[in-house]
């Protein structure tokens, strides 16, 4: 016969569906291993995310010859009444003991202090404690501290005793990352199974999906892993936990999509075989759309100077990719393998009326149908309104002190720090340059606004020289992760870059914090159009028109618009934030277009479908019908399981999931169900353009049916 029974004689034919289920039965087993240690390959160091270009980049790769890389835990003491004998003698016995601490890569013998915040009746005081990195750097770190800590101890008795500085911070970060695949995988999963019960109303076949996906995710995550251990795939924890969202989400779309359709079937073909043939047949080519309108969005960020950027690309597009090939294979397959009575208490019996034949999605199409001009124009304005909140965002990056949900140990000591020293202390700039001219290079250095003159000099442990290059160190007057330290690093930049001969470079933090800033800017405005002709180009393609992908397209970004727009009065006005991260607007559009487009596929793939049969008002009306309970359940799920980034206590990933999770349900309640809905109304036929669908109906306005708009397909089922 058929087509139809071509694809699924190799998928869910009688045979078929069994060798399927024992193909991902042993992938499984293969891939679990390899997927729990995906954190063990995870790469969260600087490097892993600076571009290789930027300058702080190369001044960290040429310091390695000088010095082990290094990052510097600070601990800080401090009495608002002036530090006692008692608590002074106490500090030296903990320098002392520091000194002899040589596990997790501390340099012991390199502590400096205790550096006084004053030569008489000192209040605070700081002890410089360095902290070698290497490749298990960022694994080392939280239990270098944790030692530090065991001798310092949490202060008491008046004395206040804090560990920042950048050691201090990183411990902090290295533990809010820590456990973040368990408690992403978990909240995804809550968010899944309820959205799944609500929807099928059936707590049998929510396990069909669930165990797709998960045999996605551990399939996904092997595959990362495997790359980032053999072929130098880029994956830090922010890569890894977007994985995880984007398989449970989309994952889960595309098997509501194809349940959906399959219940169809199934109320009009007594096989189940050949029910699942169909629903493969009709719903397969949308979700293949889908998943490679996400696929070569996610690519796109290939392009991207920012290393943790284009390392998330091919990351995430792995994971989509396998979504879509378990979602096409392995679950039908099971669907199929189990029965009708999966969908037990709701079973679909053959001959049994199709729900949404006169449901509330049919009702509001034929509303909308009466006046879609008006409908359409009050939509966008209101669209528009909501993205006037844009001149909220303050897209310029977060301080480690904003970064955080709460206020961790270091956070604390940094406002303690700053209180009796330099503000820059602990985070120097580091500069390097030819020998000949390091001490005019030094002067400029010391002469440079924003910077403590006599804190330049040679840290312990670094060789004094390396053919013919030198490395030293200054600090800044300004917080290393604000501001106005960033424009230090400018100033001095200029300063050391106009020095003939001196071939100087200026890295350390702040510098990284600089050119990533410079980095994000640059990929906003290379990736994002991209990633609007790789959608526009695949649903051209797919619709084989050209009006309608660009009236999606513009759908797409008037909502992200508005996401934006709201999510930025929500950060400033109920959540508190203090500001957005510099990638924040990048990620939000990337995720927003290339999952959001999806519904609109679902949607318009439906209606050109039905506008072949019965025109294309009536397809409109009959699309959104057989569509809006589905594409809302999937909405749903998508919106929920990235919301599920806010369990994480880091201001960014809250940030990203809010703003992602509201613009696909405007994607999902507005844009799909209204506002294509009434663009596509009334435009009629010329929608289609230039496909011959445009020329149906001489381009008349075709009355929309009641009787077609009720019936499963939106064809008339009578003679």
């Amino acid at each position: 016969m058929t087509e139809q029974r071509g694809i699924a004689h190799y998928v869910c034919g009688r045979r078929a569906k069994w060798v399927v289920l024992v193909f991902w039965l042993i992938v499984l087993f293969i891939a679990a291993p390899f997927a729990q240690k995906l954190t063990d390959a995870q790469d969260n160091d600087a490097a892993s995310w600076l571009p290789g270009s930027a300058e702080s980049t190369q001044v960290l790769e040429i310091s390695e010859n000088f010095r082990p890389e290094q990052i510097p835990a600070i601990v800080v003491y401090a009495r608002e009444g002036g530090l006692t004998a008692e608590d002074r003698a106490a500090i030296e016995e903990d320098v002392r003991e520091l000194k002899q601490l040589t596990a997790y890569g501390i340099r012991g013998d390199e502590t400096r202090g205790p550096t006084y915040d004053r030569e008489t009746d000192p209040r605070a005081a700081q002890v410089y404690v360095p902290i070698t990195m290497d490749e298990q750097g960022w694994e080392r770190i939280s239990p270098a501290v944790e030692d530090i800590r065991d001798i310092v101890g949490e202060g008491g008795g008046g004395l206040a005793v804090h560990i920042t500085g950048p050691g201090g911070t990183s411990a902090d970060f290295a533990e809010a990352f820590e456990g973040i695949d368990s408690t992403l995988l978990f909240a995804a999963m809550a968010v899944v199974i309820v959205m799944l019960l609500i929807t099928y109303r059936s707590p049998t076949l929510l396990l069909v999906p669930l165990i797709s996906v998960i045999t996605a995710l551990f399939t996904a995550q092997a595959l990362v892993y495997l790359l980032a251990e053999h072929a130098g795939l880029t994956v830090n924890g922010q890569s890894a936990g977007i994985l995880l969202v984007l398989v449970f989400g989309a994952g889960t779309d595309y098997a509501l999509l194809l349940v959906a359709r399959y219940r169809e079937e199934l109320r009009a073909h007594e096989d189940r075989h050949e029910a699942m043939a169909r629903a493969l047949h009709r719903a397969g080519p949308a979700v293949i759309a889908s998943g490679a309108t996400v696929v070569l969005s996610m690519l796109v960020l290939m392009a991207a100077e920012m290393n943790s950027t284009s390392g998330l690309g091919p990351v995430a597009a792995i994971g989509v990719a396998i979504g879509v090939v378990a979602m096409m294979t392995l679950f039908p397959a099971l669907l199929v393998i189990f029965g009708r009575w999966i969908f037990w208490p709701v079973i679909p019996h053959l001959g049994a009326p199709n729900p949404h034949e006169s449901g509330i999605w049919a009702r509001m199409g034929r509303r909308i149908a009466v006046r879609p001009r008006m409908v359409w124009g009050v939509t966008a304005v209101v669209l528009a309104i909501c993205s006037l909140g844009l001149i909220q965002l303050r897209a310029e990056g977060i301080s480690n002190a904003d970064a955080f949900t709460g206020t961790p140990d270091s956070i604390t000591g940094q406002e303690v720090s700053e209180r009796y020293f330099p503000a820059g202390s602990g985070d120097p700039l580091v500069i390097i340059s030819n020998q000949a001219q390091a001490e005019e290079v030094g002067r400029v250095v010391s002469e440079t606004r924003g910077v403590v003159p006599e804190s330049l000099g040679l840290p312990p442990g670094t060789k004094p020289a390396f053919e013919g290059k030198v490395l030293f160190e200054a600090t800044m007057t300004d917080p290393a992760d604000s501001e106005a330290a960033k424009q230090t690093v400018e100033r001095v930049r200029d300063a050391v870059h106009a020095v003939p001969d001196a071939d100087a470079q200026v890295g350390g933090g702040t510098a990284a914090l600089l050119d990533m800033d410079e980095a994000t800017t640059h990929d906003n405005i290379l990736i994002i159009p991209l990633v609007l002709v790789v959608v526009l180009l695949i649903l051209c393609v797919l619709l084989r028109a050209l009006i309608a992908p660009l009236l999606l397209i513009g759908t797409v970004i008037l909502s992200f618009a508005a996401a934006l727009g709201i999510s930025a009065l929500a950060f400033r006005y109920i959540f508190d934030y203090a500001g957005e991260s510099t990638d924040f607007p990048l990620f939000v559009f990337v995720f927003l277009v290339a999952l959001g487009i999806d519904y609109n596929i679902f949607l318009t793939t439906r209606i050109r479908e039905e506008a072949a049969h019965q025109g294309t008002r009536p397809g409109v009306v009959t699309g959104l019908a057989a569509t809006g309970a589905v594409i809302t359940s999937a909405g749903l799920v998508l919106a929920g399981t990235f919301a599920a980034l806010g369990t994480l206590p880091m201001v960014a990933f809250a940030e990203i999931g809010f703003a992602v999770a509201l613009g696909v349900l405007l994607d999902t309640f507005i844009v799909r169900s209204v506002l294509v809905t009434a663009l596509f109304l009334d435009v009629g036929p010329k929608v289609w353009w230039p496909h011959r669908l445009a020329r149906e109906d001489g381009g008349q306005q075709t009355p929309v049916s009641p009787a077609a708009a009720d019936t499963p397909s939106g064809r008339p089922t009578g003679p």
